[in-house]
């Protein structure tokens, strides 16, 4: 075969092979953002939620049991974020106007990334400010207890900056609990008081069992 073919035929090769690499990393990405989603694995497994320990707004120890018997909006926060959880809050609340009785069973959790200023007492006053929705459950905890929350939960926070000003970056995603303490489905932030509703509406009529829609 002549060398100007031979270089044709080899760089075709590679352009091919370059195309199904990136079919297939394309392929793989999307099953396992598809998978974190739905809170699955890709065997199906349950890949959010599952044991904590922690403490409330006014001390008490709790753990995941916490979320038996009634259904559980989730979010990860602290009270110095200067819009995110101020905001979700308020969505979250008018989330739950929206859903009218349905919301009765269903409760807001607030889940502190900040243990070093976050204490009890300090989640107890920030949930008590004006405009905030009625009987948020605030959690902290050690920096441990806190780290393997997050981890079961699969939200990522990290500490920015340094001294008495520092910031804290954590994920958005509100997660919706059954009444078995089964992950359900993930609210994106932006997804406003009316989708939100009719979201946890179709979920609720699933009943307690099965994975979201």
């Amino acid at each position: 075969m002549p060398r100007r073919s031979i270089l044709l035929f080899a760089g075709a090769c590679v352009a091919i092979a370059a195309a199904l690499a990136t079919v297939t990393v394309v392929v793989v990405s999307g099953r396992d953002r598809a998978a974190e989603v739905n809170g699955t694995t890709a065997t199906g497994q349950a890949s959010v939620g599952g044991p904590f320990q922690l403490v409330d707004q006014n001390g008490q120890p709790v753990d995941e049991t916490l979320l038996d018997d009634h259904w559980s909006l989730v979010f990860f926060g602290f009270t110095y974020c200067p819009d995110f959880c101020p905001t979700t809050l308020t969505v979250l609340e008018a989330t739950r106007q929206r859903l009218g009785a349905a919301a009765d069973d269903l409760q807001i959790v607030f889940i502190s990334v900040d243990p070093e200023r976050d204490t009890p007492q300090a989640l107890k006053a920030y949930l008590s400010s004006d405009g905030f929705p009625p009987g948020v459950i605030g959690l902290t905890g050690t920096p441990e207890q806190v780290a393997a929350a997050a981890r079961s939960y699969r939200a990522y926070y990290e500490k920015v900056g340094e001294g008495d000003g520092y910031t804290m970056n954590h994920s958005l995603t509100v997660y919706l609990m059954g009444p078995d303490g089964q992950f359900r489905s993930a609210l994106a932030h932006d997804l406003g008081p009316e989708r939100s509703a009719q979201l946890i509406q179709r979920v609720m009529a699933r009943g307690e069992t099965g994975a979201a829609p």
